[in-house]
């Protein structure tokens, strides 16, 4: 009779889980141990001082000594003798020395039962920690045990042949009717479902990017059009036609940095140059630039004296606040206030901020504002390419970072961007 693998397993995890235990067990009593022993030699020494100070009025070290004797065969003396073998103090020791042991005896035992809760607790704590490992452990042995015929492999082959393209969207995914091949069928599942959300997104990125190239360039043929019937003629429609032709050649060519940018960062192409970057300076020097740049709005600067050191990418992180700030100064009205800031935003975590008293965003639409080429029917009228947020949480997501974003309509939005201190590479 065959032992169930799942039992076995779970005494696996029970004698690991036990090793764990009693390896802390043992470091506890040995910290305990040596702990006592301090506080004993302590003690001893503590009294022996005390008798000598008692009895001679003073503790000197250079012209006597000091040892321990028994006498009698059982009692134990503290002695102090001058350099010519003179007595100058006997006094018992034996009485004190085991009241000091037996307290930190006593000492030790509470100590122990101090750590019964906590027994408890641990065992609770590492059953929980290897909870994971023990259920991959049961996945990889029930696949190691699995033995497929001949008939077995060509079910799995001809299923995968007569999946359609849209396989999933009748909610009717893989099937073998077959117990034995229930693991592989549900991985197979998960990972065609995984390959379809991944095309799906593919293709919608491919046709919005053709949707907002398509503008530009049609812009672009219609003035060459025009140009090419009256521009030679007229110098006014000459004039207007090529100031169109370059802002859209422009703003397609922001637009395709802006692919080349999130296509290079989806493989993986694009890495952070981590260093050591001061929030309080990089927000600083975003805002000097924006008031150069912009003079239709004011910027404000609110930033802690002390610095705020993060391990970062200054170029991406920058690029990102950047972002933010644009977009905050495009949809705020001439003259109104931007704030920029830096902080604390718990134990571990920074903040950087953008805050600006415009159009806002309506409670609905936040949830979507990171998603690519996304526009609010508010803004829609106003120049952009609906990427600069996406791109903006691509670099925060590489610094396992993220957004809080609060926002009233006409009232103003105030984006944070969360950071932790320290950022894996």
């Amino acid at each position: 009779m065959s032992s169930n693998p799942k039992s076995s397993e779970q005494k696996k995890m029970t004698s690991i889980t036990r090793e764990l235990h009693w390896y802390w067990i043992r470091r506890k009593l040995l910290r305990f141990l040596l702990t006592d022993l301090a506080f004993f030699i302590l003690a001893c020494v503590g009294w022996c001082a005390d008798q000598e100070y008692s009895a001679l009025g003073t503790i000197s070290l250079e012209n006597s000594r000091r040892l321990f004797s028994l006498l009698n065969g059982h009692d134990l003396f503290y002695m102090v003798t001058s350099p010519d073998g003179a007595v100058l103090l006997q006094v018992s020791a034996t009485i004190p020395f085991l009241v000091i042991l037996t307290v930190a005896g006593g000492i030790f035992l509470l100590q122990l039962i101090g750590q019964l809760p906590a027994y408890f607790r641990e065992d609770r704590k590492i059953r929980r920690i290897l909870s994971p490992i023990n259920e991959v452990a049961l996945k990889a042995d029930e696949l190691s045990r699995l033995s497929f015929s001949e008939g077995k492999y060509e079910e799995i082959e001809k299923a995968l042949e007569n999946i359609q393209p849209d396989w999933y969207a009748e909610n009717q995914p893989l099937s073998f009717q077959d117990s034995d091949l229930s693991g592989v069928e549900a991985a197979m599942n998960n990972l065609l479902l995984r390959m379809r959300d991944a095309y799906r997104q593919q293709a919608r990125f491919v046709n919005d990017a053709s949707h907002e190239l398509r503008t530009p360039i049609a812009v672009i043929q219609g003035y060459a059009n025009l140009l090419d019937r009256w521009g030679k003629s007229d110098p006014q429609i000459l004039e207007e036609g090529i100031a169109a032709i370059k802002n859209e050649a422009d703003q397609m060519n922001h637009l395709v940095e802006q692919l080349l940018f999130l296509a290079r960062g989806d493989s993986g192409k694009t890495t952070l140059e981590l260093a050591e970057v001061n929030l309080c300076d990089l927000i600083r020097e975003v805002c000097e630039e924006s008031s150069m740049i912009d003079e239709a709005h004011s910027y404000h600067l609110r930033v802690p004296e002390q610095p705020i050191v993060v391990t970062a990418d200054p170029g991406l992180l920058k690029q990102a606040v950047r972002i933010l700030t644009d977009n905050a100064a495009k949809y705020t009205n001439t003259g109104d206030e931007i704030i920029l800031s830096a902080g604390v935003a718990g134990a571990g975590e920074y903040y950087l901020q953008v805050q600006d008293t415009g159009v806002g965003i309506a409670g609905s639409e936040i949830p979507h504002i990171f998603e690519r080429f996304y526009r609010s029917d508010e803004v829609r009228s106003s120049a952009g390419t609906g990427l600069g947020l996406s791109i903006a949480k691509w670099v925060v997501d590489k610094h396992n970072g993220r957004f809080e974003v609060l926002s009233r309509p006409q009232l103003g939005t105030r984006i944070r961007i969360i950071l932790p201190e320290q950022v894996a590479s």
